[in-house]
């Protein structure tokens, strides 16, 4: 059973659907700290040729919290100023009519905790995407809060008898294969391939973007090949070394 542990982001890149798509069960990380800054509650689109942030606004946000302890900003109209900006980026783009429903399910979700308003886009867009892998959708049931790193996602990986544990090309440098291959698992890292698409106003491709931006030039039909294009590697540590 391959397995994959994040933390739930906001309408995320490409790479984070190719890494749900390439497991069998796929653990929303909720209980580790927040990241200000981050993908946690932000994206980015493309407007004008420039890449643009789509944000939504978490109350008395702190890296010193949990995700799973945040609350949505209730008294800010963040909702509809974000749907407003879509419409107006994209209204003229070929597949506006099919992925502009999915956006608006998406950020008029009325969740007001933020683990739930995220794990809620999450299952809505990889349904979208005819993704049908399992979505654990929390992570604190797993009573290891005590481990920390990779220790702490091994211990999840073996709690759900993971054979292989996937996980995205930035950490290579703190995953320690013989430590996996010790327990019985076997370390993977995902790297996505960036595949062009049309982009108006731009001189290059803009890669990395929010998967709004995708679904909006390349449509629903189409997206499966943008899925299935990265690579497989287990290049991380090792310990022995």
């Amino acid at each position: 059973m391959k397995l994959a542990i994040m933390q739930p982001y906001f309408v995320p890149y490409l790479g984070y659907w190719q890494l749900l798509n390439a497991v069998d069960r796929f653990v929303i990380y909720d209980d580790v700290n927040y990241i200000t800054r981050g993908w946690i509650n932000r994206n980015r689109i493309l407007i004008n040729g420039q890449p643009n942030y789509l944000t939504i606004s978490v109350a008395q946000s702190s890296q010193n919290r949990l995700i799973n302890e945040l609350i949505l900003n209730t008294s800010l109209d963040w909702q509809k100023k974000l749907i407003q900006k879509i419409e107006n980026t994209y209204r003229k783009s070929p597949y506006f009519d099919e992925t502009f429903p999915i956006a608006e399910t998406v950020i008029n979700n009325d969740e007001v905790l933020l683990s739930t308003y995220l794990t809620f886009g999450i299952k809505t867009i990889a349904k979208s995407l005819n993704i049908n892998t399992e979505i654990v959708t929390g992570s604190s049931h797993y009573g290891n809060m005590h481990l920390k790193g990779q220790e702490r996602i091994l211990d999840i990986c073996l709690q759900e008898s993971a054979t292989t544990y996937i996980n995205p090309q930035g950490g290579q440098i703190l995953y320690d294969t013989g430590m996996f291959h010790t327990a019985g698992v076997d370390l993977q890292f995902i790297t996505m391939k960036p595949t062009a698409y049309k982009q108006p106003k731009v001189d290059h491709f803009i890669p990395y973007l929010s998967i709004i931006d995708v679904l909006m030039a390349v449509g629903l039909a189409d997206i499966g090949k943008y899925l299935e294009n990265y690579d497989l590697s287990c290049k991380g540590t090792d310990s022995a070394n």
